[in-house]
């Protein structure tokens, strides 16, 4: 599925049509890579991106929370987007905003654009939780005026402070640029309540892989997946077994869910820089301070969940 966006060029009143590229699916929400000095590493991020389109999925975030965007600066972001189109292999590459300032968020979708990124993600802004949701609402809606890309709205309210309810996106859901949302709320009652507050049309990525099944059933678009860094060809062939009606598809997710869930609890994105590293995909698992690396317990912790459905380390 391709959304196509219908909008009025400022200044000119001239129509056009512009196509959000995003399908239905399982999306990585990507670590970054860094070099063992704490500086983005461009052909480690390939060989991720690599990683990813091997394994089925349709695309990723790229400077989200997994990928520590909220530890990069501007120009980081704007260049790990830039630099990663050449190796995308058919991704479709999402820009992750993470900034609370609202012309720097514009800045970083302009500049996504230029890069050739098909949407951009962008949670509230989240510093001054006493904010009015009239604010916040006021916030999107000049993001989305402003923005040459459709935008994702993301609910995660345990990080930001500010919880976006189904009646918030009603009254973003007629925006040409509102692309859609990702709720990472974990809040089951949501996947009945955004669906109807949005319509068919704009797509909606559940964030708690748990509920990928009923989300499924409750007629969202897919994932937007920190787990994917560590169990991608899973999460894709799960996705593509309820999409085609294999009734072993949901007896396979019962296990990867308990795999999932065995993850839970654990620090990330360290954990699943660690397991990249364990399978040879991240030349390092360096993590942008103030983030500290986990424990061997941790990674080990990791390693045991992850062995249940055959992912083991090839290295060290």
């Amino acid at each position: 599925m391709i959304r196509d966006i219908t909008l009025t060029l400022a200044g000119n009143g001239r129509v056009c049509k512009l196509s959000s590229m995003l399908t239905r699916g399982i999306y990585a929400a990507s670590v970054t890579a860094l070099d063992t000095e704490g500086r983005r590493d461009p052909s480690g991020q390939a060989r991720l991106l690599a990683h990813f389109a091997a394994s089925g999925l349709q695309g990723v975030v790229l400077g989200g929370t997994n990928g520590e965007g909220p530890s990069l600066s501007a120009v980081d972001k704007r260049d790990l987007v830039r630099e990663s189109i050449a190796g995308a292999a058919g991704l479709r590459l999402i820009a992750g905003l993470a900034s609370n300032s609202l012309s720097e968020a514009i800045w970083l979708s302009q500049q996504a654009a230029k890069s050739g990124a098909a949407a951009c993600l962008s949670t509230a802004p989240g510093y001054f939780r006493e904010a009015s949701l009239i604010g916040v609402r006021d916030w999107f809606l000049r993001l989305m005026d402003a923005s040459p890309l459709p935008v994702l709205v993301y609910n995660f309210p345990k990080r930001v402070g500010i919880e976006l309810d189904a009646s918030f996106l009603a009254g973003l859901a007629d925006h040409p640029k509102f692309a859609g949302a990702k709720d990472s709320s974990g809040q089951a009652e949501n996947l009945a309540s955004y669906r109807e507050a949005v319509g068919r049309d704009p797509l909606l990525f559940v964030g708690d892989e748990t509920l990928l099944e009923a989300a499924f059933d409750a007629g969202w678009s897919g994932s937007i997946s920190g787990a994917a860094n560590s169990v991608a060809p899973w999460l894709a062939s799960a996705w593509a077994g309820f999409e085609s009606g294999d009734p072993a598809a949901r007896v396979r997710f019962a296990l990867l869910r308990e795999v999932i869930q065995g993850l839970r609890g654990l620090p990330n994105p360290g954990v699943h820089k660690a397991v990249l590293h364990g399978l040879g995909v991240l030349p390092s698992p360096t993590l942008a301070l103030p983030l500290m690396p986990p424990t061997d317990e941790q990674v080990g912790t990791a390693w045991t969940a992850l062995g249940r459905i055959g992912i083991r380390p090839v290295t060290g």
